[in-house]
């Protein structure tokens, strides 16, 4: 596709369906202009015609039809790569998952890791789709969209060109992206936060990570790989964290350190569900860690919004549960922190799987496709 062609699937992908005048108008063309850029589109099945319905204002139908993405016209694959396994799915061009598949990681060294990726590509294209682009995220830095420069999970220290070994593997373009990007990008094109211009993302789980959208663009960074928030101090009386922080985001909320101090005052291992769920019913050791995780979780979503100027905030990850469980700590936490005159926070709280950064992976790919580079304005 031309600049032109791509900026109108674009506009089609995200704000669609849309009428040929509101696109005109939002892009700035003529009316001939667009109509000689959407026909092809239209032609080739990218775009489709919609019925527009009743004109409220006027009780009469609308003679217009408006022009919408065909969701199924380009399928995608999304890999999720952890320390252990790999989750994937199949989606179509606005990221609706199609399918999913997870395996275990026969080892840790890229040659696992691509091969892995390959099982699952296989077994989601089985039933016939065309694929047009993988995406694999996974905890860690990346450069170019390509290589791996740092991947602790996966114990790689050293550059891997893993986008290019998929690629020769698969036949197929591949986008690599690190998970929490990956994940922003599909809050920003496909999630709750589509039509904000700034918002944050941040996840609690086995870490801590944050990822921010300003003017329409997100901040695409290698550092979001080295898990920077993790260490915002947010406690000077809390726990330890691996790196000796007392009382940082990652000694109070990460599902490790809860899980830990909850198992040393109740003398046993425990799991975080059943942190969680001692908590709820009052248990004496349980409570007290809950509830400071809840007051630090607030400090840290008062401090996001404070340093960044943000009102919309998506909260998930796999630990999310704590936001619902200790929410009255969490609701002190932000008020500790944030005047009372400011903007009050949109915290949109979704709860999450792996299949769900799988999701943000077949983003970037739907990205890379359509804009052919994924740091470019949604």
């Amino acid at each position: 596709m031309t600049g032109a062609s791509r900026a109108v699937a674009l506009e089609v992908l995200l704000r669609g369906p849309v009428s040929r005048s509101e696109m005109a108008r939002r892009l700035d063309m003529s009316a001939g202009s667009l109509t000689r850029l959407t026909k092809p589109l239209v032609d080739n099945g990218l775009l489709v015609e919609v019925d527009a319905g009743p004109d409220h204002e006027s009780g009469t139908v609308r003679r217009t039809r408006p022009l919408d993405i065909n969701p199924a016209a380009h399928h995608f694959i999304g890999a999720k790569v952890t320390g252990d396994e790999v989750h994937a799915v199949l989606t179509t061009m606005r990221a609706g998952i199609v399918a999913s598949a997870r395996t275990s990681l026969p080892g840790r060294d890229p040659a696992s890791v691509v091969a892995a990726v390959c099982e699952l590509t296989e077994e989601l294209t089985a039933a016939g789709p065309r694929i047009s682009r993988v995406g694999v995220s996974l905890g860690g830095r990346v450069t170019h969209h390509t290589t791996v420069t740092h991947a602790p999970f996966l114990g790689w220290s050293e550059d891997v060109p893993l986008g290019s070994l998929l690629a020769d593997a698969l036949g197929l373009p591949v986008t690599i992206d690190n998970d929490l990007l990956a994940l922003t990008r599909a809050e920003h094109w496909f999630g709750t936060a589509r039509g904000h211009d700034r918002f944050a993302v941040l996840t609690i789980g086995a870490g801590v990570g944050y990822g921010l959208v300003m003017h329409d663009t997100i901040v695409d960074t290698p550092d979001v790989g080295v898990g920077l928030l993790g260490h915002c101090p947010l406690d000077p009386m809390g726990p330890l964290c691996p790196s000796g922080h007392r009382g940082c985001a990652t000694a109070m909320l990460s599902e490790p350190s809860i899980c830990a101090a909850v198992s040393v005052g109740l003398r046993r291992p425990v799991t975080y569900d059943e942190c969680l769920d001692l908590a709820a019913g009052g248990d004496p050791v349980a409570t007290p860690v809950i509830t400071a995780a809840g007051r630090a979780l607030g400090r840290l979503l008062a401090a996001v919004a404070n340093f960044t100027l943000v009102q919309k905030i998506v909260l998930t990850g796999e630990g999310v549960r704590l936001a619902e469980v200790a929410r009255t700590a969490v609701d002190e936490g932000v008020r500790t922190d944030r005047a009372p005159s400011a903007a009050p926070l949109d915290v949109d709280v979704r709860h999450s799987d792996f299949t769900h950064w799988a999701r943000g992976a077949a983003a970037t790919a739907i990205q890379a496709y359509v804009l052919g580079d994924v740091t470019a304005t949604g």
